[in-house]
């Protein structure tokens, strides 16, 4: 086996397509700032190629670059300890992902439920880079040999494709450890954060009513009235989590409470056993403003000096490309590329 297969390498990215919210932060954000002391090498990625899949106002985009930015280091990422760049300056990623697209079948993406969801019925309409989105998510992973991608439950079938992508590979041009086989991390309690209006929808930046989700960037006060006003049903907390099978915003916000004070929600549970909301949804907005709106006016802070977050993320992507690029070379001399100027 190549070396790179051996590296505990995780890769993963978030897009920035404008407004944070506290699913971004549970589900993938505060995962992330965890997994360089778990031994794992750790690259992350503002997805901006990702992002222009659907239409993005130019200055809106570069805004909500860098307050992703801001968002990961606030929430107390190490620019030093982890590599953090924005995808458009490292073009191997754009490289191997055409290569991708030509060894991915139209029947794999056709399978895809999340272009189903997002396209609709206006599948005919929607751009082609909606379309092969996958393709170049399997290029983000594996540009890097990286071994495990955290993600959300919704992202999995994306990290199957890529496996499915780099077996094809591999098999096709018989070099059976070159792209490894990368590992979902799919854990915690919050895996996927839920609407605060309605407990069978993910929070959702681009919901209709800003009362349905948290912003990273909400006040105090807002966060207070959000979960005060938080759908719920009429009856107390169990005594166990299987009792909330049926009762999908009180199980919500159980979650949501487990993750930001980093218990299980069975802990969360044995705690507030035959509580009623109005003494847990109180208690859980006070824990929310407790750990948000420190990062919040971090990130307020970072966002005053634009030039910072440039730096860094240029220095991020000098250093992702020093690793993805001499596999771009394997791979384009794999498969039979003349490469005059190395």
């Amino acid at each position: 086996m190549t070396e790179a297969v051996h590296t505990r390498r995780v890769f993963s990215g978030i897009k920035p397509s404008g407004g944070l919210t506290l699913g971004n932060y549970l589900g993938a954000i505060k995962r992330f700032v965890a997994l360089p002391e778990q031994g794992f090498e750790t690259i992350y990625c503002v997805v901006d190629m990702h992002a222009i899949t659907v239409w993005q106002d130019p200055s809106e985009l570069k805004h909500a670059t860098r307050e992703l930015t801001a968002a990961y280091i606030a929430s107390g990422l190490d620019p030093d300890q982890s590599i953090l760049f924005n995808q458009s300056q490292v073009s191997a990623h754009a490289e191997l992902g055409w290569i991708f697209n030509c060894v991915t079948r139209v029947g794999w993406m056709n399978r895809m439920t999340q272009f189903k969801d997002k396209a609709g019925k206006n599948a005919e309409k929607v751009s082609l880079g909606l379309y092969a989105y996958p393709s170049l998510m399997a290029a983000d992973i594996l540009a890097y040999h990286a071994t495990h991608v955290p993600v959300g439950e919704d992202q999995k079938q994306h990290v199957e494709l890529t496996r499915d992508i780099a077996a094809k590979f591999n098999n096709d041009f018989k070099v059976p450890d070159f792209f490894p086989q990368p590992e979902p991390m799919i854990e915690g309690p919050a895996k996927r954060v839920m609407s605060l209006r309605d407990g069978t929808k993910k929070m959702s930046k681009s919901g209709e009513s800003d009362m349905e989700r948290v912003n990273m960037t909400d006040s105090a006060e807002r966060i207070l009235k959000k979960f005060k006003k938080a759908k719920t049903d009429p009856e107390p907390l169990p005594d166990n989590l299987d009792a909330l099978k049926d009762r999908p915003e009180a199980r919500n916000l159980v979650d949501i409470y487990a993750a930001l004070s980093d218990v299980s929600s069975e802990a969360v549970i044995a705690e507030y056993a035959g509580a009623q909301w109005g003494r847990f949804k109180p208690a859980l907005a006070d824990l929310a403003v407790s750990k948000l709106v420190p990062i919040s006016t971090r990130m307020a802070a970072l966002m005053d000096d634009p030039a910072e977050l440039d730096r860094i993320l240029a220095k991020g992507a000098d250093k992702a490309a020093a690793i993805a690029e001499p596999i771009l070379a394997k791979t384009y001399d794999i498969v039979g590329f003349v490469r005059s100027h190395q």
